[in-house]
């Protein structure tokens, strides 16, 4: 989905908020629910790829580049570990990238720096 500045969108799952002293210690906990409106007053940018994409991304480079030069034990290791983590690159590749919006909820919270994953678009 892709949000823009001023469109209409609500939680799709409960969003907990903590705030902590400069000890550490928690001072509160603010939880928006599921349902809560608002609007997008602004696309912040794109969500970073999860490390196992990004992981993937490094080991396929890597064995596309310098894999031919690798001895047969060790393009074996890499081998394995990239199918490990292809799954995730091709549920990756499905979602497609997200981005962060701030939203300024109906009841006057503002949200920013919000996946997309947890808003609908209305």
């Amino acid at each position: 989905m892709a949000l823009v500045a001023g469109a209409r969108v609500k939680l799709v799952a409960d969003v907990e908020l903590g705030d902590a002293s400069g000890s550490g210690e928690p001072v509160g906990v603010l939880l928006l629910g599921a349902g809560v409106e608002g609007t997008v007053e602004h696309v912040v940018g794109e969500v970073a790829a999860p490390e196992e994409v990004r992981e993937y991304e490094r080991l396929r480079a890597l064995h596309d580049d310098y894999g031919h030069t690798m001895p047969a034990e060790s393009l074996k290791q890499l081998e394995g570990e990239i199918a490990k983590l292809t799954p995730h690159w091709e549920a990756f590749q499905v979602r497609g990238p997200r981005s962060s919006v701030r939203v300024r909820f109906d009841n006057g919270f503002v949200l920013d720096g919000a996946d997309e994953a947890v808003l609908a678009a209305l």
